[in-house]
């Protein structure tokens, strides 16, 4: 009796512990920032766990796929420019996987490394030489926003077609891309220098020759209202002259007497030593 008692509790002991391991591996944790993809025996389902503890059938695995956003950073993409000048580009992309195509980048692509590796390196090469090729090297720092613009779009139609030949659209979304530098070789910067350096001069000789112009405008005007203020004044007092003139010889056309009263006026008082007429000059003396 003892020893069946004994097996009986072994039996039991055994069993519970088996429940126990089957309970504890039936039940699976997704943290925060996460989705759980399942796979039976290597074949994903269709759905995800959400964040919080799960029990799911034995022997399924969960794949923790992360929602958090990420970011490919490509340092050294090289292309070359419309004028073919050769040109790195630096180039960031933000991006994150929605909850809903988890399993899919995880089915297809093996999460979010295998992602990136075939989808967002290819598309940011390509996009980088599309868009660089449609403008010259001057234009690629001129232009930056635009060109950026270009690159932006280019990397986001190639990952959505790529995904969408995969059953996989819509699985990611791409908030931004950064395109932190473009580099040239050291000719080209020398070039970019000296050309701007060029237009310095040519600025600054340009300013200093209408700078000159406008000072001898100026003194010109100057003179100018000088002169035609000095002739002025010198028409005013002669009409004022020719005036006084015409009123004195009108004056003295109609009183005579005033001729004599004139000479009166300016005679000094003495009288003149010669006197001429018809006759000789004599010595009043």
């Amino acid at each position: 009796m003892n020893k069946n008692k004994i097996v009986k509790l072994i039996s039991l002991g055994v069993s519970l512990l088996f429940t126990f391991i089957t309970v504890v591996s039936s039940c699976s944790t997704v943290s925060a920032g996460h989705v759980g993809v399942i796979t039976d025996f290597g074949k994903v389902r269709s759905g995800i766990l959400n964040e919080g503890i799960h029990f799911i059938q034995p022997l399924a695995i969960v794949h923790k796929v992360s929602t958090q956003h990420r970011a490919v950073n490509m340092g050294n993409v090289a292309s070359a420019s419309r004028d073919l000048q050769k040109t790195v580009t630096n180039v960031s992309v933000a991006y994150y996987i929605n909850g809903a195509g988890a399993p899919c980048v995880h089915q297809r692509f093996g999460g979010s490394n295998g992602l990136e590796i075939n989808i967002f390196y290819p598309g940011i090469q390509e996009s980088v030489k599309a868009a660089t090729s449609q403008y010259t090297a001057e234009e690629l720092i001129t232009k930056r926003p635009k060109v950026k613009f270009g690159i932006e779009e280019g990397i986001k139609l190639f990952v959505e077609t790529n995904l969408k030949s995969k059953g996989c659209s819509g699985a990611i979304t791409i908030p931004s891309v950064a395109v932190t530098d473009f580099d040239f070789s050291n000719e080209f910067n020398q070039a970019i220098e000296a050309k701007v350096k060029a237009e310095q001069d040519s600025l600054k000789a340009k300013n200093e020759k209408e700078k000159r112009i406008t000072q001898a405008e100026a003194e010109a005007a100057e003179r100018k209202l000088v002169a035609e203020s000095i002739a002025y004044k010198t028409e005013v007092e002669s009409k004022a002259r020719a005036e006084a003139i015409a009123r004195e010889s009108k004056a003295l056309m109609s009183s005579p007497e005033l001729v004599n009263l004139r000479i009166a006026e300016r005679w000094d008082g003495k009288l003149p030593h010669y006197t001429g007429g018809n006759i000789p000059l004599l010595n009043i003396k």
